[in-house]
């Protein structure tokens, strides 16, 4: 999260208000899809033991959804409310950069 403040304080600093609204806009569709990853895998993860096929097929399922969801927020982050494009994807890759960081460091301890 404070990636994306940085992110979206940059495009206020230098661009404006709008900017660095369309920044947070774009940070928290990566959030969101985080969330409904987290959820799906634990779903999967729960339906693992009685039958794998359906435990893949959920996880199939799920990335199919997020990539539909992200595509239909930013659609409507474009179309709908205006948003910026440069500054929704820098949010967006920021909150992503981010969880990958976090992800790859979360084994180590």
């Amino acid at each position: 999260m404070i990636a994306l403040l940085l992110v979206a304080a940059g495009f206020f600093v230098f661009k404006g208000q709008w900017e660095a609204l369309s920044a947070v806009y774009g940070g928290l569709i990566s959030v969101l899809v985080a969330f409904l990853l987290g959820r799906g895998v634990a779903r999967a993860a729960g339906a693992a033991p009685q039958d794998h096929k359906r435990s893949l097929v959920m996880l199939y399922l799920g990335a199919a959804q997020r990539f539909v969801l992200v595509g239909v927020l930013f659609a409507a982050g474009l179309a709908a409310f205006k948003l910026l494009p440069l500054a929704m994807i820098a949010g967006f890759g920021a909150a992503q950069l981010i969880f990958i960081v976090a992800m790859r460091g979360g084994g180590r301890n």
